[in-house]
């Protein structure tokens, strides 16, 4: 609603009007006085002014008002002067905005200034001087120049007064525009030689109570016949000017004639009254009449100006015209924009809609030249919407996104309707602050860390590192172990980790041969309220060092007597296989990889033996050979850095049977006892690697059924098993520099002197780390020695 308030130092009176609230108040009235309750007729109670934060808007012209926010009065606070306001205009009103806050809302209060009677009239100047002929008639009309009073209606100028004299009485003028412009009549001949000088006092009185006056001195000299007045072409000139006219362009020319003649007809132009703006904006000439500019013309400050221009001929006779002057509006201001509202971050999650900043925009131009257009640089997530009047509010357009974009740099652009059209740009930054809507992501899907056998307990192991998209603590991650067993052990007695950086420590000493690898959960767990989190899986698989020495299972080390005795035919010839010395290592890759040395020989030409199978063959024919009894030492040695050995030593008898040989046997020193028990043990190492094998099958099978591995499980059964069985971790070193990759099965009986072995062909062009994540082998036997009884095998990768 709207109300409209008279105040004449009288009760308020509020009239319903149409949307915002009027005060009428009279000029110069006390600093202090309450003009209206604006709280009241806006419809706020007293407790809601404290809240609302009723204030004026910051480009009000509120210096002259003021409210109370503790009872809502409107209350002067500087003097009012009506004319200092809006000078000569007949309607004098201030247009006054209220901003109220939560929520924002702005409301137009205007306040008329009424007119009273604080100005006295006033005359162009302090003595006129008037000339009238001596030949004058009875009846004669003098002008003289009117008074102006800054007040309106009855406050103005209401009549004049003459001083008592017997020649003169005053008269009175109208000119087209209806104002008044005293004149003298001659009611008696006047005669120079008697008197040349008349002298009167001129008084102007206006309508207010108690009325005021003016007054001016009237000097009349008494001339020679001079009886025509200079007659100007009209009485009233109309001028319209852009304000953008420049600086000593022509105005008009103003022109005057006198019909008398000489210096009677000579007339000079004059300002008879002008105000204060004009005499700064204007000049006239006082020979040619050509008014010109010689200020700066603003239509926002000036509208319209208005002034009287006295021809005087050389008698001295005056007449008046007056200018009126209208100046046109050009595009001259580009729109001024305020932001009315403080601008804070706005958080993520706001919903589409949310307020975020109240702008004003306001062009001192008119009509269209003061019609803005108002829009934001395209930013999908904001949109612009108009208020009342010329109020705009930013708000969200869709769901904001801190993590994709913090902040926004919006260009607030306004453009009016002028030709050509001017424009005003303002940069509005919006920060977004963050929500915790982000779980913290780790580096990797999942992370394999390697970790050498034998290591120091308390060492580090690996950096799990998780990164949070959000801001501050919301982005403040802290890492745990989600507690899990590995064997019926917890996860805690082998690793910990630390909370805030996430590195890996060691809790005890990692044995390759009894753990080859084991998996957990890491959690990563960020600050926010409620906190997120998210977890990877961790599997640390332990590094073999070469530790381990070769084991040779045939021909046991151990054994003596005649189990350590091979018999090679007379008919062998060169590249016959006398024996195979079989041995694995419980290390793996290079660290497991074997070769074959003869350490000491009779005679090196005799006897070779192949470098990675340890199969020992004839060297040349040894139809000449003396001794029927060779001995020689094998050497077999690893392939770590640096690398561990073991021996075995064979005896080689060159016969056809046992009987040959038997007296060197008979010498030999012999236990009975000793042979059986190595016998016993032997057959119990064949007994355990049968069975192994027979396991180790089954669960390759099993395994291969089900597509998948599973190394802990595999691992558990490996640990204490020679040889070495297949890896769940993916290999960290290259195998590739391992000679000649093959595999081969091993057959022992139980006579030491009978055996099989089986070759597998090579695989070529085939990578280690293939060999050894693999686990089906085809296996093509070559049987070199059919007459020999075999047993169960153990397969040896």
């Amino acid at each position: 609603m709207k109300w409209q308030v008279m105040f004449f130092y009288l009760p308020l009176l509020c009239l319903p009007a149409s949307g915002e609230v009027q005060y009428s108040i009279l000029e110069e009235t006390r600093q202090g006085s309450v003009i209206g309750n604006v709280a009241k007729d806006l419809g706020f109670s007293t407790n809601e002014l404290a809240n609302r934060k009723l204030q004026f808007a910051p480009y009000s012209k509120t210096h002259y008002f003021s409210i109370s926010l503790e009872n809502g009065d409107l209350y002067v606070t500087d003097r009012i002067d009506r004319e200092a306001i809006c000078g000569a205009e007949q309607s004098c009103v201030l247009p006054l905005e209220l901003l109220a806050i939560n929520p924002v809302n702005v409301f137009h209060v205007t306040v008329e200034i009424q007119d009273i009677n604080d100005n006295s009239p006033s005359f162009s100047k302090d003595i006129f001087e008037v000339g009238i002929s001596e030949a004058a008639l009875v009846g004669t009309h003098v002008a003289l120049g009117n008074a102006r009073d800054p007040d309106l209606g009855k406050n103005s100028v209401q009549g004049y007064t003459l001083s008592p004299n017997e020649h003169f009485k005053l008269g009175e003028r109208k000119n087209a525009e209806g104002i008044k412009y005293p004149e003298l009549v001659l009611e008696k001949s006047v005669d120079r030689e008697k008197q040349d000088l008349y002298e009167f006092t001129l008084t102007a009185i206006d309508g207010g109570n108690p009325a005021k006056t003016g007054t001016a001195l009237i000097k009349i000299v008494v001339l020679d016949i001079n009886d025509n007045f200079p007659k100007f072409s009209q009485d009233t000139y109309r001028v319209t000017l852009y304000e953008n006219a420049s600086i000593n362009s022509l105005v008009l020319h103003i022109n005057a004639t006198d019909e008398d003649e000489g210096t009677n007809a000579q007339i000079t132009y004059s300002f008879s009254h002008i105000p204060e703006n004009v005499v700064e904006t204007f000049t006239l000439d006082s020979h040619t009449g050509e008014m010109t500019i010689i200020g700066k013309l603003d239509y926002e400050v000036t509208k319209s100006y208005e002034m009287t221009v006295e021809a005087k001929d050389g008698g001295g006779l005056v007449s008046h015209c007056t200018i009126l002057i209208q100046i046109s509006d050009v595009n001259d201001n580009a729109p001024e924009i305020t932001l009315a509202s403080p601008i804070t971050s706005i958080p993520e999650d706001s919903v589409p809609g949310t307020f975020i900043a109240l702008i004003n925009v306001k062009d001192l131009d008119s009509e269209q030249n003061g019609e803005v257009n108002c829009q934001i640089t395209e930013i999908s997530e904001l949109k612009l919407i108009p208020s009342s009047h010329n109020y705009y509010k930013i708000v969200t357009a869709s769901h904001l996104d801190r993590e994709s974009k913090s902040e926004y740099n919006v260009t607030f652009i306004a453009e009016d309707q002028g030709s050509p059209p001017m424009s005003a740009k303002k940069l509005i930054h919006i920060s977004v602050s963050d929500v915790n809507d982000n779980p913290p992501v780790f580096d990797k899907t999942s992370y394999i860390v390697y970790v050498p056998e034998s290591n120091q307990p308390g060492s580090s192991l690996h950096n799990i590192h998780a990164s949070d998209l959000d801001d501050k603590e919301n982005a403040q991650v802290t890492y745990s172990i989600i507690n899990s067993n590995t064997d019926n052990i917890p996860i805690s007695s082998y690793v910990s980790i630390n909370s805030m950086t996430g590195v890996l420590y060691a809790q005890r000493t990692f044995d390759y041969e009894q753990l080859r690898e084991f998996q957990f959960q890491v959690m990563a767990k960020d600050s926010g309220s409620p906190p997120l989190s998210s977890n990877v899986t961790v599997r640390i698989c332990i590094i073999d060092k070469n530790d381990n020495a070769p084991k040779i299972l045939y021909p046991s080390p151990d054994t003596e007597g005649s189990a350590l005795f091979e018999f090679i035919p007379h008919s062998a010839e060169k590249g016959y296989l006398v024996t195979k010395v079989i041995a694995v290592d419980a290390d793996s890759g290079h660290n497991a990889w074997l070769s074959y040395h003869l350490l000491q020989v009779p005679d090196p030409t005799i006897f070779t033996i192949g470098l990675y199978t340890g199969e020992i063959r004839i060297g040349r024919d040894f139809q000449d050979i003396h001794s029927l009894r060779q001995k020689i030492v094998v050497l077999v040695k690893d392939n770590g850095v640096p690398s561990i050995s073991s021996t075995v030593t064979l005896t080689l008898v060159v016969a056809e049977n046992f009987q040959e040989i038997a007296p060197e046997v008979k010498r030999q020193p012999s236990n009975s006892d000793s042979s059986f028990n190595l016998t016993f043990y032997l057959l119990i190492s064949i007994a355990l690697i049968s069975f192994l094998f027979i396991v180790i099958v089954i669960v390759g099978l099993i395994v291969k059924c089900r597509k998948t591995h599973s190394p802990t499980s595999f691992g558990a059964y490996s640990r204490n098993v020679y040889p070495q069985f297949t890896l769940g971790c993916p290999s960290e070193i290259s195998d590739t520099s391992l000679p000649f990759p093959f595999s081969y099965d091993v057959c022992v009986t139980l006579d030491s002197k009978q055996n099989e072995i089986a070759y597998l062909n090579p695989v070529q062009n085939v990578p280690t780390d293939n060999l050894v994540d693999t686990d089906d082998t085809v296996v093509e036997n070559n049987v070199l020695k059919n007459h020999l009884l075999s047993v169960s095998p153990a397969q040896v990768r």
